[in-house]
Parts: C-alpha cells; sequence; structure tokens
C-alpha cells in the first residue's frame, strides 16, 4: 500500500498511494481471492441465457437461495421468451411471491421476454447494448448474463462489489458505473467475471457488512480498511459464514 513520509517535527505519514501500486496491491488481491475462493461461481441455478436472465431479474432484493428455491417451478412452466411473453399475470406472480417486488418483478419478466421476441427473435441477445434496452435489465443483470452465459467478461456491481472495493481502496465513487470503469481498469479484463465472483463470495463470507471478519481475512495486510472489524483471529472467526449461499 502506502509507504512512509517524513513530515515536519518528526514521525511520519503514509505517502498516496502510486496509480502503479494501486494497480499492483489490487491484482494482488484478485490473486489472493482466487486462492480462496478456486471454485467462485455464480450461486444463481440456471440452464441457458433466459434462465439466467430471469433469475438475476428475480435476484434483485431477494438472496439467490431464495431463487434457487423458486426457478424450478417457474422454469419447468416458461421454457421459451414465447412462454414468458404471453404468461398470465396472476399465475407469474404467484410463482414468484417469494422473492418480494412480485408485481414489479413480473412486469419486468413479462416486457423483457416480449422485447426480446420482438426485436431478437426469441433469443437473449449476448451483448450489451442490446441488452440494457430490455425492461428491467440494467447493466449490472446485463454483465451477469454476458459473463456467465456467454463468456463475454463482465463486472457485476452489486452491494457486496461496491462495498468492497471501496473498503479494498480500489475506488471512491458511489455511482455503479463509474466502479465498474474504475475497477476494470486495474484488473485484466479475462479476469472481471470470476473477480466479481470472488469478491462477492468474500463479501458474504468474510468482509460482511457492519462487522468484517477482519482478523480472518486473507487481505489483512493488503486492505487500508483492516480494523473495521474485530481484528483477534478466534473472535473474527466466529464471523465467518461458511458458503455455499445457493
Amino acid at each position: 500500500m502506502a509507504t512512509n513520509a517524513t513530515v515536519p517535527g518528526g514521525g511520519s505519514r503514509p505517502a498516496p498511494e502510486t496509480r502503479l501500486g494501486l494497480v499492483r496491491r489490487a491484482r494482488r488481491m484478485n490473486r489472493i481471492l482466487g486462492e480462496t475462493y478456486p471454485d467462485a461461481h455464480c450461486e444463481l441455478d440456471y440452464g441457458n441465457p433466459l434462465e439466467l436472465l430471469v433469475a438475476t431479474i428475480l435476484s434483485a432484493q431477494c438472496t439467490d437461495k431464495r431463487v434457487n428455491m423458486v426457478t424450478p417451478v417457474l422454469f419447468a412452466k416458461y421454457q421459451t421468451a414465447e412462454d414468458y411473453a404471453a404468461a398470465d399475470r396472476a399465475e407469474l406472480e404467484e410463482i414468484i411471491r417469494s422473492t418480494g417486488f412480485f408485481r414489479a418483478k413480473t412486469t419486468s419478466i413479462i416486457g423483457m421476454a416480449q422485447a426480446v421476441c420482438e426485436r431478437y427473435g426469441g433469443e437473449v441477445p449476448g451483448r450489451l447494448k442490446d441488452l440494457v434496452t430490455l425492461p428491467g435489465v440494467g447493466r449490472k443483470t446485463a454483465n451477469v448474463v454476458l459473463g456467465n452465459a456467454f463468456g463475454v467478461p463482465g463486472i457485476t456491481v452489486d452491494t457486496h462489489f461496491q462495498r468492497l472495493t471501496r473498503r479494498f481502496g480500489w475506488t471512491t465513487e458511489t455511482d455503479p458505473v463509474k466502479i465498474e470503469h474504475e475497477v476494470g481498469s486495474l484488473i485484466p479484463k479475462r479476469e472481471w467475471t470470476v473477480m466479481s465472483h470472488r469478491i462477492i463470495w468474500h463479501g458474504r463470507r468474510i468482509c460482511i457488512a457492519r462487522k468484517p471478519a477482519c482478523g480472518a481475512c486473507p487481505l489483512a495486510d493488503l486492505c487500508p480498511a483492516y480494523g473495521t472489524g474485530p481484528t483477534d483471529p478466534v473472535a473474527a472467526a466466529k464471523l465467518v459464514r461458511p458458503g455455499p449461499f445457493s
């Protein structure tokens, strides 16, 4: 991170981190996360791009675990974009009710499916500029689908990702698009998708919002937010939440 510089009157203060230093630190942290979570992946269950798109829409303000409890019934009943486009609202709402905001999500899913049928022949498009034009689909959802269903590198800026990248000192931005671009400039593009999963997994398991388990964190030596949570290894270990969350 930063090195110490002498200040008038004696003592020292951390010297500002250089751009090169930040890039090196970010990439080292990403490597450590890769070693910590070698099987990091999307925790939503899906079998094709359409299923992942629907599951990601449902995951807003809802846990992946809850979404995965709902989607088996949903995916059995609606198997194509045409099926969703022609869905009975009341029936669809009832199936997804437990994910919360089910009326708005039903509107998004039906609208998305109708647009996919009208503009893309019933096939989910594999380009960001097309995906974000669909009802209920923003950059975060689009990047989830691109990275996991199409193999196109993308950064998923969810609440965990925003919190952790600011704690890591990788960005000071609060706007998701700006965070996406800043972090993308630090990490090689080929790593974007899996790096997103690693950070999200770390945020769910160790770097928890209210009280991060700093004393159990493999990034402790590189993280400027070290000490936000308990640093005692025993106390920190009690805060760690074992996965999976799906």
